[in-house]
Order: C-alpha cells, then structure tokens, then sequence
C-alpha cells in the first residue's frame, strides 16, 4: 500500500507570508503548480496558498445577504465573517490571501486517506509534516502518478 513519503515531492516550494500575491502567482505560474505551502521564520507551515486563493481574488464583491423586515435589515453573514473576504479579495501579501493553518499529512498517511482528505475537505496541496517539520508535499498531479504507477505494476 503506497503511502505520503511514497508519492510526496520532498524538493518542495515554499514562500512566506510577507511575499507578494503577484510574486506567488509568477511563481506557481513558473513551475506549473496548483499550489505552495507557506511557512514562517522557524520553517512551519503556517498556511498554503493556491489557484483556487488567486482566483477567488478576481471574482465580484458579494454583499452579504439580507432579510428585510419592516425597517429592519438582518444581516444572515456576521460581520467579521465579510470582513475576512474582503480582506482576502484586496490582500496584497500571501499573508492576507492564503488558507491558513493548512491540513496537513503525516508520511504514514495512506494514498487512500490523502485521496479522500482532499475530496470531501476541496483541497488540492497537502503539506507532508513529520516531528512538527515540512518534509513533502502532495499534489493531485502527485495523487495521479501514483495511481499510473499502481496501473503499470
């Protein structure tokens, strides 16, 4: 049974959260990837930032949505919940844009389980961390060489 350290990309791309989104856009775009972990002064993975981050960037404003009654209009998004995703849509670093505090895997983690964290969670980069450090990361690109290797064998 193939497991994280089995599949994982051990030379792994990382930024900080101080970087600035278009410097991570060039640098997914650069490497053809979907994704790159963010990590802190110490080495730990504090976040991850992806496509999916970068894009829900150029989508329109949403207002919260209402209920009017009377003269009275409630609001059914708390405010600090719009807050965050305006904050997001007019972030200029990594910090303000990306996923934080990221799932992450262990390198024991079975292909299986990676395959079902990432459907039912919608993620698509998985930080592979063992004794608190960043040792991997596992894309679907990743997912999908295994399961052709599986295939050959």
């Amino acid at each position: 049974m193939l497991q994280a350290r089995d599949i994982m990309t051990k030379e792994v791309i990382t930024i900080t959260p101080g970087t600035k989104v278009t410097d991570a856009a060039a640098l997914l775009e650069q490497h053809r990837i979907s994704g790159v972990p963010v990590v802190d002064k110490a080495g730990l993975v504090v976040g991850v930032i992806t496509q999916s981050d970068l894009v829900a960037r150029a989508r329109d404003l949403e207002l919260p949505p209402t209920i009017a009654l009377f003269d009275l209009r409630i609001f059914l998004e708390t405010p600090s919940h719009f807050k965050k995703r305006l904050e997001k849509m007019l972030g200029v670093t990594v910090g303000e844009v990306m996923t934080p505090n990221p799932l992450t895997v262990s390198p024991e983690t079975s292909v299986e389980e990676i395959a079902t964290l990432m459907t039912r969670k919608k993620v698509h980069t998985l930080p592979v961390v063992a004794a608190g450090k960043m040792v991997g990361v596992i894309g679907k690109t990743d997912l999908i060489r295994a399961h052709t290797q599986e295939s050959e064998a």
